[in-house]
């Protein structure tokens, strides 16, 4: 108790609270400014992972708009993709169709070359006919024409006509004829004959069987003084009778 009752203890207390509060003042700036500095420092983090932030936000919206982008390419190339296919499809389609008009054209042109090769075997063919037959009827022409005074006129219509003269006694200038032609096949053709023969048809057959034109031509002249004589004899009943 007698220090507490001492004269200087309250100053010395006094001083003790001053230096308190000053160590605690000088403690307090000192906090102060360490908070300061950390919320200056927190701010600044905070800015920066703002500015990151908003960096990174405009970045990713960027990108997203990219891939909207791309997404509707994507979309457009694939559609066109899609049309180059069909065209593609169309085409090999058309490719095909053509390939199959060519092989048809291909077997048609075969087929129109053997029609052509057979045709020319048979136009040979059927023109070693035609002067074989010629041959024979000029062979015939010349033995009648030159012993039985035969003449031969080209007609119209490429057909000719065989005269005979010499055939009726009682009238040597008068003429016996027969009209030949030709067929398609190249055969003879006996077409008519003045005075008519009943039987020209068969010697047109013989003569299409054995192709020898002279002994046709000695048969129809046999035939056509046959006819004469009995047209002679018709002429003699008819005087004696009168």
């Amino acid at each position: 108790m007698a220090s507490i009752k001492d004269p200087n203890t309250g100053e010395w207390f006094g001083g003790a609270m001053t230096e308190i509060r000053n160590k605690l003042l000088t403690r307090g700036s000192e906090d102060l400014e360490s908070v300061g500095e950390l919320c200056q420092t927190t701010s600044q983090f905070m800015q920066s992972a703002i500015d990151q932030c908003s960096k990174k936000c405009k970045a990713d919206q960027t990108l997203f708009v990219k891939l909207e982008t791309y997404g509707r390419d994507t979309k457009v190339i694939a559609k066109s993709i899609k049309g180059k296919g069909n065209d593609i499809s169309e085409m090999t389609s058309e490719i095909q169709h053509k390939d199959a008009q060519k092989e048809d054209i291909s077997q048609k042109m075969q087929r129109l070359t053997e029609d052509h090769s057979k045709r020319r075997e048979l136009s040979l063919s059927q023109h070693k006919a035609y002067k074989d037959k010629m041959r024979n009827l000029n062979k015939a022409k010349q033995v009648f024409q030159d012993n039985l005074g035969l003449e031969i006129r080209k007609i119209h219509g490429g057909k000719l006509q065989f005269v005979f003269r010499n055939i009726s006694p009682s009238d040597p200038k008068r003429v016996y004829t027969f009209l030949l032609g030709f067929k398609e096949d190249v055969t003879y053709d006996v077409v008519s004959s003045n005075p008519h023969l009943e039987c020209l048809s068969d010697l047109e057959s013989q003569l299409q069987e054995t192709n020898n034109f002279s002994t046709f031509m000695a048969n129809v002249r046999k035939e056509f003084v046959s006819l004469a004589h009995l047209e002679e004899l018709s002429s003699q009943k008819a005087i004696a009778l009168s």
